[in-house]
Protein backbone atom coordinates (compact mmCIF):
# COMPACT_ATOMS: atom_id res chain seq x y z
CA UNK A 1 0.00 0.00 0.00
CA UNK A 2 1.04 3.62 -0.77
CA UNK A 3 1.93 5.76 2.54
CA UNK A 4 -0.16 8.94 2.51
CA UNK A 5 2.59 10.57 4.76
CA UNK A 6 4.21 13.90 3.17
CA UNK A 7 7.04 13.78 5.75
CA UNK A 8 7.69 15.80 9.53
CA UNK A 9 7.33 19.08 10.66
CA UNK A 10 8.32 20.70 14.39
CA UNK A 11 5.77 21.66 16.55
CA UNK A 12 7.31 25.04 17.11
CA UNK A 13 9.41 26.55 14.36
CA UNK A 14 7.74 24.62 11.52
CA UNK A 15 11.13 23.06 10.03
CA UNK A 16 10.65 19.92 8.15
CA UNK A 17 12.50 17.00 7.80
CA UNK A 18 12.91 13.68 5.99
CA UNK A 19 10.41 10.91 7.32
CA UNK A 20 12.51 8.59 5.35
CA UNK A 21 15.07 8.69 7.62
CA UNK A 22 15.47 7.93 11.30
CA UNK A 23 14.69 11.51 13.16
CA UNK A 24 14.01 12.34 16.60
CA UNK A 25 13.57 16.19 17.90
CA UNK A 26 13.92 19.17 15.93
CA UNK A 27 17.67 20.29 15.95
CA UNK A 28 16.62 23.74 16.02
CA UNK A 29 14.87 23.63 19.30
CA UNK A 30 14.50 20.69 20.59
CA UNK A 31 10.74 20.26 20.20
CA UNK A 32 8.47 17.01 18.90
CA UNK A 33 8.27 16.07 15.73
CA UNK A 34 4.58 15.59 14.13
CA UNK A 35 4.17 13.41 10.96
CA UNK A 36 1.49 14.70 8.34
CA UNK A 37 -0.47 13.30 6.40
CA UNK A 38 -1.92 14.25 2.32
CA UNK A 39 -5.51 14.40 3.60
CA UNK A 40 -7.11 15.05 0.20
CA UNK A 41 -5.55 11.63 -1.21
CA UNK A 42 -6.55 10.04 1.77
CA UNK A 43 -10.28 11.84 1.28
CA UNK A 44 -9.93 10.30 -2.23
CA UNK A 45 -8.70 6.98 -1.77
CA UNK A 46 -10.76 5.53 1.37
CA UNK A 47 -14.61 6.77 2.26
CA UNK A 48 -15.39 6.72 6.11
CA UNK A 49 -18.41 4.37 5.74
CA UNK A 50 -15.19 1.46 4.30
CA UNK A 51 -13.62 1.15 7.24
CA UNK A 52 -16.60 -0.79 9.11
CA UNK A 53 -15.28 -3.95 6.96
CA UNK A 54 -11.87 -4.04 8.52
CA UNK A 55 -9.92 -5.73 10.65
CA UNK A 56 -10.97 -4.53 14.07
CA UNK A 57 -7.75 -3.40 15.95
CA UNK A 58 -5.81 0.06 14.95
CA UNK A 59 -4.59 -0.93 11.87
CA UNK A 60 -7.91 -0.46 10.21
CA UNK A 61 -7.26 3.31 10.11
CA UNK A 62 -3.91 2.25 8.08
CA UNK A 63 -3.94 5.23 5.94
CA UNK A 64 -3.58 7.38 8.66
CA UNK A 65 -0.92 5.60 10.01
CA UNK A 66 2.86 6.26 9.17
CA UNK A 67 4.25 2.90 8.42
CA UNK A 68 5.82 2.83 4.46
CA UNK A 69 5.62 -1.15 4.19
CA UNK A 70 2.51 -3.59 5.45
CA UNK A 71 5.40 -6.31 5.81
CA UNK A 72 6.41 -4.42 8.58
CA UNK A 73 3.33 -3.90 10.27
CA UNK A 74 3.58 -5.44 14.00
CA UNK A 75 0.25 -5.72 15.41
CA UNK A 76 -0.69 -8.45 18.39
CA UNK A 77 -4.37 -7.07 18.03
CA UNK A 78 -4.39 -3.68 19.53
CA UNK A 79 -7.14 -1.17 19.48
CA UNK A 80 -10.72 -1.26 18.68
CA UNK A 81 -11.21 -1.44 23.09
CA UNK A 82 -14.50 -1.18 23.68
CA UNK A 83 -16.81 2.08 24.44
CA UNK A 84 -19.07 0.70 27.54
CA UNK A 85 -22.23 2.75 27.98
CA UNK A 86 -22.21 3.43 31.65
CA UNK A 87 -25.69 4.19 32.59
CA UNK A 88 -25.09 4.10 36.67
CA UNK A 89 -21.53 6.08 36.07
CA UNK A 90 -23.97 8.85 33.91
CA UNK A 91 -26.58 8.84 37.11
CA UNK A 92 -23.92 9.03 39.52
CA UNK A 93 -22.00 11.91 37.98
CA UNK A 94 -25.42 13.82 37.07
CA UNK A 95 -24.95 14.47 33.34
CA UNK A 96 -26.95 12.56 30.48
CA UNK A 97 -24.13 10.09 28.80
CA UNK A 98 -20.92 8.41 29.85
CA UNK A 99 -19.07 5.89 28.00
CA UNK A 100 -15.56 4.72 29.64
CA UNK A 101 -12.91 3.17 27.07
CA UNK A 102 -11.43 0.64 28.21
CA UNK A 103 -7.82 0.40 27.27
CA UNK A 104 -6.95 -2.61 29.85
CA UNK A 105 -8.03 -4.56 26.93
CA UNK A 106 -5.31 -3.71 24.98
CA UNK A 107 -2.56 -6.31 24.95
CA UNK A 108 -0.17 -5.64 27.90
CA UNK A 109 -3.49 -4.00 29.73
CA UNK A 110 -3.04 -0.55 28.72
CA UNK A 111 -3.64 2.08 25.65
CA UNK A 112 0.04 1.68 25.58
CA UNK A 113 0.24 -0.66 23.05
CA UNK A 114 -0.91 1.89 20.35
CA UNK A 115 2.42 3.61 20.56
CA UNK A 116 4.30 0.55 20.70
CA UNK A 117 3.12 -1.03 17.78
CA UNK A 118 3.32 2.18 15.49
CA UNK A 119 6.76 2.99 16.86
CA UNK A 120 7.91 -1.04 16.66
CA UNK A 121 6.54 -1.15 13.26
CA UNK A 122 8.31 2.08 12.16
CA UNK A 123 11.87 0.98 13.79
CA UNK A 124 11.14 -2.22 11.13
CA UNK A 125 10.90 0.38 8.14
CA UNK A 126 13.43 2.34 9.34
CA UNK A 127 16.00 -1.11 9.97
CA UNK A 128 16.23 0.13 13.81
CA UNK A 129 18.38 -2.35 15.78
CA UNK A 130 17.83 -1.39 19.40
CA UNK A 131 15.25 1.59 21.12
CA UNK A 132 15.71 2.83 24.24
CA UNK A 133 13.08 4.36 26.69
CA UNK A 134 12.86 5.23 30.46
CA UNK A 135 9.41 4.03 31.95
CA UNK A 136 8.25 4.48 35.46
CA UNK A 137 4.57 1.95 34.30
CA UNK A 138 3.57 0.50 31.32
CA UNK A 139 5.34 2.10 28.58
CA UNK A 140 8.60 -0.01 29.00
CA UNK A 141 6.53 -3.17 29.26
CA UNK A 142 4.82 -2.43 25.97
CA UNK A 143 7.96 -1.96 23.91
CA UNK A 144 9.41 -5.15 25.12
CA UNK A 145 6.79 -6.50 24.20
CA UNK A 146 6.34 -5.58 20.60
CA UNK A 147 10.19 -5.94 20.54
CA UNK A 148 10.11 -9.14 20.87
CA UNK A 149 7.72 -9.76 18.33
CA UNK A 150 10.00 -8.80 15.71
CA UNK A 151 13.60 -9.23 17.31
CA UNK A 152 13.79 -5.42 18.21
CA UNK A 153 16.33 -4.79 20.82
CA UNK A 154 15.08 -2.90 23.72
CA UNK A 155 16.62 -0.99 25.96
CA UNK A 156 14.40 0.46 29.24
CA UNK A 157 15.50 2.75 32.12
CA UNK A 158 13.87 1.73 35.18
CA UNK A 159 13.62 4.50 38.28
CA UNK A 160 13.42 2.79 41.63
CA UNK A 161 10.09 4.51 42.88
CA UNK A 162 7.94 2.46 39.82
CA UNK A 163 5.79 -0.29 40.96
CA UNK A 164 7.96 -3.61 40.57
CA UNK A 165 6.02 -4.73 37.89
CA UNK A 166 7.23 -3.12 35.82
CA UNK A 167 10.90 -3.68 35.76
CA UNK A 168 9.81 -7.51 36.00
CA UNK A 169 7.24 -7.10 32.75
CA UNK A 170 10.39 -5.66 30.67
CA UNK A 171 12.77 -8.61 32.19
CA UNK A 172 9.94 -11.38 30.95
CA UNK A 173 9.87 -9.77 27.66
CA UNK A 174 13.46 -10.02 27.30
CA UNK A 175 14.35 -6.41 27.52
CA UNK A 176 17.86 -5.28 29.19
CA UNK A 177 16.50 -3.62 32.12
CA UNK A 178 18.62 -0.61 33.73
CA UNK A 179 17.32 0.16 37.48
CA UNK A 180 18.49 3.59 38.08
CA UNK A 181 17.62 5.49 41.73
CA UNK A 182 15.43 8.25 41.49
CA UNK A 183 11.87 8.96 39.59
CA UNK A 184 11.04 9.05 36.06
CA UNK A 185 13.53 12.30 35.53
CA UNK A 186 16.59 10.34 36.93
CA UNK A 187 15.83 7.19 34.37
CA UNK A 188 15.53 9.75 31.68
CA UNK A 189 18.81 11.52 32.41
CA UNK A 190 20.48 8.50 32.85
CA UNK A 191 19.40 7.22 29.12
CA UNK A 192 20.70 10.17 27.87
CA UNK A 193 24.49 9.31 27.67
CA UNK A 194 23.75 5.69 26.94
CA UNK A 195 21.77 6.34 23.88
CA UNK A 196 24.64 8.47 22.15
CA UNK A 197 27.29 5.70 23.28
CA UNK A 198 25.55 2.96 22.28
CA UNK A 199 24.02 4.50 19.48
CA UNK A 200 20.23 3.06 20.39
CA UNK A 201 17.44 4.92 19.02
CA UNK A 202 15.52 6.94 21.63
CA UNK A 203 11.86 6.61 21.53
CA UNK A 204 11.05 8.21 24.86
CA UNK A 205 7.43 10.19 24.33
CA UNK A 206 7.82 12.93 22.27
CA UNK A 207 11.35 11.84 21.36
CA UNK A 208 10.21 10.14 18.23
CA UNK A 209 7.51 10.73 16.29
CA UNK A 210 5.45 7.50 15.96
CA UNK A 211 4.70 6.65 19.61
CA UNK A 212 2.06 9.71 19.13
CA UNK A 213 0.52 8.59 16.28
CA UNK A 214 -0.54 4.76 17.46
CA UNK A 215 -1.88 6.80 20.68
CA UNK A 216 -3.65 9.36 17.84
CA UNK A 217 -6.02 6.06 16.85
CA UNK A 218 -7.82 6.20 20.53
CA UNK A 219 -9.59 9.81 18.87
CA UNK A 220 -10.29 7.66 15.49
CA UNK A 221 -12.22 5.32 17.47
CA UNK A 222 -13.86 7.53 19.79
CA UNK A 223 -15.24 8.72 16.63
CA UNK A 224 -16.33 5.91 14.95
CA UNK A 225 -17.48 3.80 17.88
CA UNK A 226 -20.21 6.71 18.68
CA UNK A 227 -21.09 6.17 15.11
CA UNK A 228 -19.18 9.48 13.87
CA UNK A 229 -20.91 11.98 15.99
CA UNK A 230 -18.84 13.98 18.95
CA UNK A 231 -18.95 13.72 22.70
CA UNK A 232 -18.99 16.95 24.61
CA UNK A 233 -15.83 16.11 26.65
CA UNK A 234 -13.35 13.36 26.68
CA UNK A 235 -11.63 13.34 30.08
CA UNK A 236 -8.20 12.01 29.91
CA UNK A 237 -5.19 10.97 32.87
CA UNK A 238 -2.38 13.08 32.24
CA UNK A 239 1.30 12.77 32.94
CA UNK A 240 3.32 13.08 29.30
CA UNK A 241 -0.25 14.26 27.42
CA UNK A 242 0.96 12.14 25.03
CA UNK A 243 -2.26 11.02 24.19
CA UNK A 244 -4.46 13.61 24.58
CA UNK A 245 -2.32 15.67 21.89
CA UNK A 246 -2.71 12.87 19.78
CA UNK A 247 -6.27 12.41 20.19
CA UNK A 248 -6.49 16.66 19.47
CA UNK A 249 -4.96 15.64 16.33
CA UNK A 250 -7.00 12.97 15.51
CA UNK A 251 -10.12 14.77 15.19
CA UNK A 252 -8.68 17.99 13.77
CA UNK A 253 -7.52 15.28 10.85
CA UNK A 254 -11.16 13.47 10.81
CA UNK A 255 -13.11 17.06 10.80
CA UNK A 256 -10.13 18.06 7.74
CA UNK A 257 -11.38 14.77 6.02
CA UNK A 258 -15.15 15.85 6.53
CA UNK A 259 -15.73 12.84 8.65
CA UNK A 260 -16.97 14.18 11.73
CA UNK A 261 -18.93 17.59 11.71
CA UNK A 262 -16.66 20.20 14.01
CA UNK A 263 -16.87 21.38 16.40
CA UNK A 264 -14.17 19.48 18.61
CA UNK A 265 -15.09 17.87 21.57
CA UNK A 266 -13.70 19.14 24.48
CA UNK A 267 -10.20 17.45 25.83
CA UNK A 268 -10.10 17.78 29.69
CA UNK A 269 -6.81 16.61 31.40
CA UNK A 270 -7.13 14.85 35.12
CA UNK A 271 -3.40 14.88 37.60
CA UNK A 272 -2.95 14.02 40.76
CA UNK A 273 -2.68 16.90 43.05
CA UNK A 274 0.81 15.34 43.44
CA UNK A 275 1.77 16.19 39.87
CA UNK A 276 0.21 18.79 38.17
CA UNK A 277 1.95 20.54 35.95
CA UNK A 278 -0.41 20.92 33.73
CA UNK A 279 -2.68 21.90 35.51
CA UNK A 280 -1.00 24.71 37.31
CA UNK A 281 0.20 26.00 33.87
CA UNK A 282 -3.53 25.85 32.67
CA UNK A 283 -4.66 27.95 35.57
CA UNK A 284 -1.85 30.69 35.45
CA UNK A 285 -2.48 30.60 31.63
CA UNK A 286 1.40 30.14 30.89
CA UNK A 287 2.20 28.67 27.47
CA UNK A 288 4.40 25.76 29.26
CA UNK A 289 4.91 23.94 32.32
CA UNK A 290 7.52 24.18 34.74
CA UNK A 291 8.93 20.96 36.49
CA UNK A 292 7.01 19.87 39.11
CA UNK A 293 8.69 19.94 42.65
CA UNK A 294 8.79 17.01 45.08
CA UNK A 295 5.75 15.25 42.79
CA UNK A 296 4.19 11.77 44.10
CA UNK A 297 1.42 10.14 43.62
CA UNK A 298 -0.07 7.01 43.80
CA UNK A 299 -1.07 6.83 40.08
CA UNK A 300 2.74 5.98 38.28
CA UNK A 301 1.83 6.58 35.56
CA UNK A 302 0.68 10.68 36.44
CA UNK A 303 4.18 10.52 37.63
CA UNK A 304 5.74 13.22 34.87
CA UNK A 305 6.87 16.37 36.90
CA UNK A 306 7.83 17.72 33.61
CA UNK A 307 7.64 17.06 29.23
CA UNK A 308 8.61 18.05 26.79
CA UNK A 309 5.46 17.85 25.16
CA UNK A 310 3.63 19.66 27.79
CA UNK A 311 3.60 22.83 25.83
CA UNK A 312 1.66 21.16 23.28
CA UNK A 313 -0.97 19.38 25.11
CA UNK A 314 -1.44 23.16 26.72
CA UNK A 315 -2.61 23.99 23.25
CA UNK A 316 -4.41 21.46 22.42
CA UNK A 317 -6.26 21.79 25.83
CA UNK A 318 -6.99 25.61 24.96
CA UNK A 319 -8.09 25.14 21.22
CA UNK A 320 -10.71 22.31 22.04
CA UNK A 321 -12.23 24.43 24.85
CA UNK A 322 -11.32 22.28 27.35
CA UNK A 323 -9.67 22.66 30.60
CA UNK A 324 -7.35 20.79 33.29
CA UNK A 325 -8.60 19.33 37.02
CA UNK A 326 -6.40 17.86 39.47
CA UNK A 327 -7.71 15.28 42.07
CA UNK A 328 -5.95 13.89 45.35
CA UNK A 329 -4.80 10.43 45.66
CA UNK A 330 -7.60 9.63 47.95
CA UNK A 331 -10.36 10.30 45.48
CA UNK A 332 -8.31 8.55 42.76
CA UNK A 333 -8.18 5.45 45.03
CA UNK A 334 -11.97 5.72 45.59
CA UNK A 335 -13.04 6.08 41.66
CA UNK A 336 -10.88 2.63 41.48
CA UNK A 337 -13.53 1.04 43.81
CA UNK A 338 -16.28 2.57 42.32
CA UNK A 339 -15.53 2.34 38.52
CA UNK A 340 -14.98 -1.60 39.34
CA UNK A 341 -18.37 -1.21 41.19
CA UNK A 342 -20.52 1.02 38.86
CA UNK A 343 -18.96 0.93 35.54
CA UNK A 344 -17.64 -2.65 35.72
CA UNK A 345 -14.44 -1.71 34.86
CA UNK A 346 -11.40 -2.82 36.98
CA UNK A 347 -8.88 0.42 36.65
CA UNK A 348 -5.68 1.46 37.32
CA UNK A 349 -5.28 4.45 39.41
CA UNK A 350 -4.61 6.32 36.32
CA UNK A 351 -7.77 5.37 34.40
CA UNK A 352 -9.81 6.08 37.72
CA UNK A 353 -8.45 9.42 38.01
CA UNK A 354 -10.92 10.63 35.07
CA UNK A 355 -13.92 9.28 37.35
CA UNK A 356 -12.47 11.29 39.72
CA UNK A 357 -11.85 13.83 37.92
CA UNK A 358 -15.52 13.70 36.49
CA UNK A 359 -17.09 14.37 39.79
CA UNK A 360 -15.02 17.39 40.89
CA UNK A 361 -15.76 19.12 36.95
CA UNK A 362 -19.32 18.47 37.87
CA UNK A 363 -19.03 19.89 41.05
CA UNK A 364 -17.38 23.16 39.53
CA UNK A 365 -19.14 23.40 36.54
CA UNK A 366 -17.38 22.26 33.72
CA UNK A 367 -19.71 19.72 33.08
CA UNK A 368 -23.47 20.15 32.61
CA UNK A 369 -26.61 17.75 32.97
CA UNK A 370 -27.14 17.54 29.16
CA UNK A 371 -23.55 16.52 28.55
CA UNK A 372 -22.66 13.08 26.49
CA UNK A 373 -18.91 11.97 28.22
CA UNK A 374 -15.96 9.99 27.45
CA UNK A 375 -13.94 8.33 30.45
CA UNK A 376 -10.71 7.45 29.12
CA UNK A 377 -9.50 4.42 31.31
CA UNK A 378 -5.96 3.48 30.01
CA UNK A 379 -4.92 0.66 31.40
CA UNK A 380 -6.03 -2.15 33.57
CA UNK A 381 -6.18 -2.49 37.47
CA UNK A 382 -4.46 -5.80 37.60
CA UNK A 383 -0.88 -4.55 37.12
CA UNK A 384 -1.33 -2.74 40.42
CA UNK A 385 -2.97 -4.92 42.87
CA UNK A 386 -2.18 -2.76 46.12
CA UNK A 387 -4.09 -0.09 45.09
CA UNK A 388 -6.58 -2.10 43.74
CA UNK A 389 -6.37 -4.19 47.41
CA UNK A 390 -6.78 -0.41 49.05
CA UNK A 391 -9.97 0.01 46.94
CA UNK A 392 -11.92 -2.59 47.46
CA UNK A 393 -11.36 -2.42 51.46
CA UNK A 394 -11.24 -5.08 54.18
CA UNK A 395 -12.88 -8.57 53.48
CA UNK A 396 -14.50 -10.06 55.75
Amino acid sequence: MTSFVTGLTCSECGRTYDHREAQGTCVEDGRPLLVEYDLGGIRRTVRRDDLAARIPTMWRYRELLPVEEDENIVSLGEGFTPMLLSDTVASLLGVAQVWIKDEGRNPTGTFKARGASCGVSRAMDLGISDVALPTAGNAGGAWACYGAAVGLGVHVAVPSEAPAITAIECRAHGADVIEVEGAIDAASRHLDGRIAEERWFDVSGYREPYRLDGKRTLGFEIAEQLGWRRPDAIVYPTGGALALLGIWRAWVQLIELGWVEPPLPRLIAVQSTGCAPVVRAFESRAEDTEPFEGAGTVASGLLVPASIGHKLALRAIRHSGGTAIAVPDEAIIDAVATMAREGAVLASPEAAATLAGAVALRERGDLAPEDRVVLVATGSGHKYPEVVERAAGPGG
